[in-house]
């Protein structure tokens, strides 16, 4: 599926629903929609319903920032991607290689410093019979996941433009 931002903008609210848009002579790359999320809040509180594809999730503020507590913070959504990420992706080059990768832990942190900036704090534990130079080749991998470059700021959010956001 090929479609350009004009068309990937005019898309359906639903994740699910595939963009079919032809696309147009423009100098804009194209681009291919690889994962789509739906994100609603409806009523006073913070809970917000998430789809993405045929999977629902939820977030939430905690109580001490006026939310219900009912799920885990965006914060904590986010550290979860780039943690499974990592995972993930580790998991795959090491299968790929037939190295000896018994178990990836991604220990993260949301930390707020004193001028308003914030940062997150990534610590991997590689468990099984690797040596050092597996060991630093995994390390290093690491740090080009989709989800780390996404963060780190290799990707750009683009606003699209709103498809009826008026109605009710």
């Amino acid at each position: 599926m090929t479609a350009t931002p004009a068309a990937t903008a005019a898309a359906t609210d639903s994740p699910d629903t595939a963009i079919t848009a032809t696309a147009t002579a423009t100098a804009e790359p194209e681009f291919v929609r690889s994962a789509a999320v739906l994100a609603t809040s409806t009523g006073e509180d913070y809970r917000v319903d998430i789809r993405a594809g045929r999977h629902h999730l939820t977030a939430d503020e905690p109580a001490s920032a006026g939310g219900g507590d009912t799920a885990t913070t965006p914060v904590g959504l986010l550290l979860s991607a780039l943690g499974s990420c990592t995972a993930i992706t580790l998991r795959m080059y090491a299968q790929r290689k037939q190295w000896p990768l018994e178990t990836v832990r991604v220990h993260l942190g949301y930390e707020k410093g004193p001028d308003r900036t914030a940062r997150i704090t990534r610590r991997i534990d590689l468990v099984g019979g690797l040596d050092e130079a597996q060991r630093a080749r995994l390390l290093d991998i690491a740090e080009r996941t989709p989800v780390t470059l996404a963060v780190t700021g290799a990707t750009p959010v683009v606003a699209a433009r709103s498809k009826g956001a008026d109605r009710a």
